[in-house]
Order: C-alpha cells, then structure tokens, then sequence
C-alpha cells in the first residue's frame, strides 16, 4: 500500500488493474469487505500531480531497495562466515586472500581444433579420447622453439 499526500491529507492508494487505483477508507489500510472504494482515474490528473507521485513512489522504493539491499548483505556475511561480500572466491575460508599463481603457459595442442591444454588439472576429453585411441601423449606436446616465441609475443 502507497500513502500519497494529495490536497494535503494522506490517502492510503491499492492499486488495482490498468490506470485505476483504489482509495481505502480503513484507518488501518486494511482492505476489507464492507470497506468503500474510489477510483481514481489518472488521466485526469495534471502531468505535475503524476510527476509529484512518481517522483514520491520512487523515493520510497529506493529507501525500501536499499534496506532491503543492507538486509541481504548482512544475511549473505552470515553465510560467508564474515568475508567480504565484493569477492568471495579470491578470500581462504579463514578470511585470508588467495596467493595469485602465475599464468601457466599450454603444453599440449590438439592439431585438430588448436584447443590446448596446460598439462594441470584433469585432463581434455579430446586428449583422453585421442589415448584411448592408442595415440602418445607425447604426440601432442608443443615443441619448446614455440613456446620461447609464445613467451616473446
């Protein structure tokens, strides 16, 4: 529900379907059955008496968005054991940065598609295939001349 001062009392507005929007007369805003309802047509409205309402709804959202927004950060720390919520995967579980690796250069290329593979890690499912297949892993190394002008380039 939208509280909207409009000629100086607070109206509380439901919005209901299209351009219309319902006026409770409950002091509790509380929409109920016996509970009479005007509709307000703002087609008729002047362009500074919606601007003002735009502008007053859009006020209230960003204050709500914003606690909601605290809210989520509080909850998302808690989870995150109280590491910092910008960048969790570069933080240990004990709160302590990640030690930055240096870039590892490929050393095996598949003469196919020229997908490459640094040696680390589990290995290619073209380079599991091609073993399977009867082929040497050796096959596949990048000579050493190439990799000293990859290192140039």
């Amino acid at each position: 529900m939208i509280i909207f001062s409009r000629h100086s009392f607070n109206i509380p507005l439901i919005v209901t379907e299209g351009y219309d929007i319902a006026l409770g007369h409950g002091t509790d805003g509380a929409q109920s059955d016996g509970m009479a309802h005007a509709k307000i047509n703002f087609n008729a409205w002047a362009l500074d008496e919606l601007w003002a309402l735009h502008e007053e709804i859009s006020g209230i959202l960003s204050v709500r968005i914003r606690a909601e927004k605290g809210e989520l950060e509080k909850r998302l720390a808690t989870l995150t054991r109280g590491t910092v919520a910008g960048d969790p995967e570069n933080l240990r579980p004990d709160g302590k940065p990640r030690r930055r690796y240096p870039r590892v250069l490929p050393k095996y290329r598949n003469p196919d598609t020229s997908e490459t593979w640094s040696g680390r890690g589990k290995r290619p499912r073209w380079l599991v295939a091609a073993v399977k297949s009867g082929r040497k892993i050796e096959e596949f190394r990048i000579s050493e001349a190439s990799s000293k002008a990859r290192r140039r380039a």
